[in-house]
């Protein structure tokens, strides 16, 4: 077949394409820039004491801020605009009767909503990338940021990880951070409680920080207590004898939403090597991909704003309709992103239930108004 053919089965002509395509992104831009200032704005309200508050602060911190933040901001209020942005571009084909003269053409619901689908698939394509490369950075900045109190002149942010548990044998580890310093690993505040067999604690050591060079740990200012003895033993640089790598501690306490999809999935790959439970993180990986992708739905779940005649309900109680389900969704979304975080729900079914449930939903409503469009023209006494 023919590929000018094959393109006209789908697309209705270039022109009409890209007038659509056009107006769903001038509108989408419109109402995200529009939405992130005033977000932004009242974020800053309930922050700025805070951020002034810390010790040499100027307008500079605030400037600083608010890079770290509206990343933030757009990427999760991204999807939303996008549900905004469809509903007002079909709402307005739909007031100005341009649905009508389509449809009249012998267009159907798919082929007029296929340049606004496409214009949102570029939309999440560039949000996803946005995320991989602006947002991730962004989060684990401003967080060390805020655990530092917003303090001025704060040097770089040296940590991998947070605080993290570890078992190994009968040993139970504690470190409250992990970081790099050049080709060594450091540990922050390690505690050691050692078990017998019977698992029963029979010692606590508490080291200041511990080193990995030279595939060996060593253990700085060491204090030993025994629980069967009470004796206390001190020991300014201990050697460590623990199989336990620096990638290990990295990979336990990863951040899904301050690492790209390669590293997170180099952090699962390892768990799931050593038999730990990786549900929680392979959920928020699949979520990287499902959050973005939930902006292909919003022209269709919008898509009762366009169709129907002004006859068979008033296009305000449309525009209703379709924003309550696009309402829902988010709900939906959010609420079983929980509940895979937790392990209540399996990975895949957690990230893109939503998805699937509301494509099942837009479509069924379409298909229920171009049937009820169909009945009514059937019946009308002018037909």
């Amino acid at each position: 077949m023919d590929s000018r053919l094959l393109r006209r089965l789908f697309v209705p002509s270039r022109t009409l394409a890209r007038y659509l395509a056009k107006m769903h992104i001038g509108r989408f831009l419109g109402i995200l820039i529009g939405l992130t200032a005033v977000l932004q704005f009242l974020d800053l309200l309930g922050a700025s004491d805070e951020i002034m508050g810390a010790e040499g602060a100027t307008w500079v911190s605030i400037a600083r801020y608010i890079s770290m933040r509206t990343p933030q901001l757009i990427s999760q209020f991204a999807p939303f605009a996008a549900l905004l942005a469809s509903l007002l571009t079909l709402a307005t084909l739909n007031q100005n009767n341009e649905v009508v003269i389509m449809k009249a053409s012998g267009l159907s619901a798919h082929r007029i909503l296929l340049p606004i689908g496409l214009a949102s698939f570029v939309i999440s394509c560039a949000h996803f990338a946005f995320n991989e490369a602006v947002v991730v950075n962004g989060n684990a900045e401003l967080e060390y940021w805020q655990q530092n109190d917003y303090a001025v002149d704060l040097p770089p942010n040296t940590s991998l990880a947070g605080r993290v548990w570890v078992k190994e044998g009968n040993l139970i580890i504690l470190v409250e951070s992990v970081s790099r310093n050049g080709n060594r690993f450091v540990l922050d505040k390690v505690s050691i409680y050692e078990r017998d067999p019977s698992k029963r604690l029979v010692a606590m050591v508490r080291a200041d920080f511990a080193w990995y060079q030279n595939e060996k740990w060593t253990l700085h200012d060491a204090r030993r207590f025994d629980t069967t003895s009470h004796e206390l033993t001190i020991t300014p640089v201990k050697d460590w004898d623990i199989p336990t790598k620096p990638d290990r501690f990295l990979a336990l306490t990863v951040k899904a939403n301050q690492v790209s999809m390669p590293k997170l999935w180099k952090s699962i790959s390892k768990l799931k090597a050593e038999g730990i439970p990786t549900d929680r993180l392979m959920a928020s990986f699949l979520q990287k991909i499902a959050g973005p992708a939930a902006t292909l739905l919003m022209p269709l779940l919008a898509g009762v704003a366009a169709f129907g005649v002004h006859r068979a309900g008033s296009l305000v109680v449309r525009l209703v309709i379709g924003m309550a389900m696009g309402f829902s969704f988010f709900v939906a979304d959010n609420f079983m992103l929980a509940m895979g975080e937790f392990g209540a729900a399996p990975p895949f079914l957690a990230a893109w239930a939503p998805f699937f449930l509301f494509l099942f939903l837009g479509y069924a409503v379409i298909f229920n108004t171009e049937e009820g469009h169909g009945k009514h023209i059937e019946t009308s006494p002018d037909g």
